[in-house]
């Protein structure tokens, strides 16, 4: 018995809904070398996105969800392409993707820090503490140095 498997192929516009990257992102993506070259219609010349070529999508999705550059994006895939021999390479840029997230995510816990600290300081303000809302001010400010100080690059 024999059972034949048919391909199912997507249009641009299905495969940017089902990876959730707009069309324009699919293209730009292709033309950088990010993704491999997508098949045409014979007929039509149109882009036609099978089930592997959704597979990379979703996955170069994700990448480009962690925030990674276009051009670490270009790197994995070339190096996935090599296989095993390329592990190294893929685990020093995902290793340095995942360094700028920890970066990101000690942002976000300062500035949640910060917007707390302003409703416990209007909170204050409110109740006519002053005393409270010095103290908050003065901890507020010297947060918000924090925070412009970690934006910028050290300098050695």
């Amino acid at each position: 018995m024999t059972s034949s498997t048919t391909q199912r192929e997507y249009t641009i516009r299905e495969a940017a809904a089902l990876t959730g990257l707009p069309a324009s992102t699919l293209r730009y993506y292709e033309s950088i070398g990010v993704i491999a070259p997508v098949s045409r219609g014979a007929s039509s010349g149109h882009r036609v996105y099978d089930e592997g070529d959704l597979d990379q999508l979703m996955w170069v999705a994700c990448l480009a969800a962690t925030g990674m550059s276009v051009g670490d994006m270009r790197a994995y895939v070339a190096n996935g392409a090599l296989g095993p021999e390329a592990a190294l390479g893929q685990i020093e840029l995902l290793s340095a993707q995942a360094q700028r997230l920890a970066a990101e995510a000690e942002q976000i816990v300062l500035r949640r820090r910060y917007v707390q600290i302003k409703i416990d300081y209007w909170r204050a303000v409110e109740s006519g503490d002053t005393a409270r809302a010095d103290l908050l001010s003065a901890e507020a400010r010297a947060l918000a140095d924090e925070l412009r100080g970690a934006r910028k690059p050290h300098v050695l």
